[in-house]
Order: structure tokens, then sequence, then C-alpha cells
């Protein structure tokens, strides 16, 4: 997980470019999504990290965006249920 102040706009674009940095997330809500996301652009700078991965989202107690990345939330919420009920 990197936290978008730990580094300058240049070192995020670069970051990206190299695909370090393929996800991001609201730290406060533990939500990820794509960068390309509506949802995430409005976020506050301190607010957002990065994830190379969904994997590393999710080891990190994040869940997927139901906006960008509907078809993970549902699997997500799937899983969440199944353990829940104990299904």
């Amino acid at each position: 997980m990197i936290h978008h102040t730990a580094f300058s706009p240049s070192e995020i674009r670069t970051k990206i470019r190299k695909q370090e940095i393929q996800l991001g997330g609201h730290a406060p809500s533990k939500i990820y999504g794509t960068l390309r996301c509506a949802r995430g652009k409005r976020m506050k700078i301190h607010n957002r990290v990065f994830f190379e991965s969904a994997e590393e989202a999710e080891a990190n107690g994040f869940r997927p965006c139901g906006n960008c990345m509907h078809i993970e939330y549902n699997r997500w919420n799937e899983r969440n249920k199944q353990v829940e009920y104990g299904l």
C-alpha cells in the first residue's frame, strides 16, 4: 500500500507508468477501485492510497468499489454473505 502524500505528483505518475500502481483506494472507508473511477478522483489526497493489485488491496482489508468495479464488488459481496451466514 502506497500513501499518496508520501510521493510527489511526478513520482506517482512514474509509478503508474511502471504499473507499480494500478488501483486507488480511500483509506477511511477501506474501498478500492480503478484509477479512472469518478468517485475516486474526487477524494482528498490525504485519504488516498494506491495498490499494485486487487489481491494487495484485499489483503489490506479493502473491498472493491461498487461503482467502477461492480463485477468484483458483487463477487466480494457474495463471498462475505457466505462467510456471514455460514453457507
